[in-house]
């Protein structure tokens, strides 16, 4: 089996009887931050391949910096300078394992990272939002009650 462990993922590709729904569910945990991202040499490694050989897959073009995508070549991800280094998200490589390398067994796991300073900010501005939201949703349920004075009102209008 080969594997490739990875900061935030990995992408294990290889025949072990596990099911192919690891596959599905990476597929909508992945993450796009360029932490996650394989180099060439990590393709290299995961597939098992030679470096001119993942060269040979990878869908480049000199004229076209970011060529359309190709279902028969390992897609790089957006690339704003001809000079950038090709990286390749886990879904991609485990896809093109998958549909063109045939590997019939191929997994991707997704490793949660470390929590980061953005991380943590944010979830103070959600824990934030969350007590503004129940403050409010705590004046609308006082502002829904009639007072007691328009009750009485009411009812001798009645």
């Amino acid at each position: 089996m080969l594997s490739l462990a990875m900061f935030n993922g990995s992408v294990n590709s290889g025949a072990n009887g596990r099911s192919e729904e690891s596959l599905d569910k990476g597929f909508n945990t992945a993450s796009n931050s360029s932490d996650s991202l394989l180099t060439i040499d990590e393709v290299q490694k995961t597939l098992n391949r030679s470096r001119a050989s993942v060269y040979r897959y990878t869908n480049t073009d000199t004229r076209n910096l970011n060529p359309p995508f190709n279902p028969k070549k390992l897609n790089t991800e957006f690339r704003s300078d001809q000079k950038d280094q090709l990286l390749f998200h886990p879904n991609e490589v485990a896809r093109f394992a998958k549909d063109i390398l045939r590997i019939k067994e191929v997994t991707v796991e997704i490793f949660n990272s470390p929590s980061s300073e953005t991380q943590n900010i944010l979830k103070a501005i959600l824990e934030e939002l969350r007590i503004i939201r129940y403050k409010l949703d705590g004046e609308s349920d006082e502002n829904k009650t009639i007072p007691n004075h328009l009750k009485d009102a009411e009812r001798k209008a009645a």
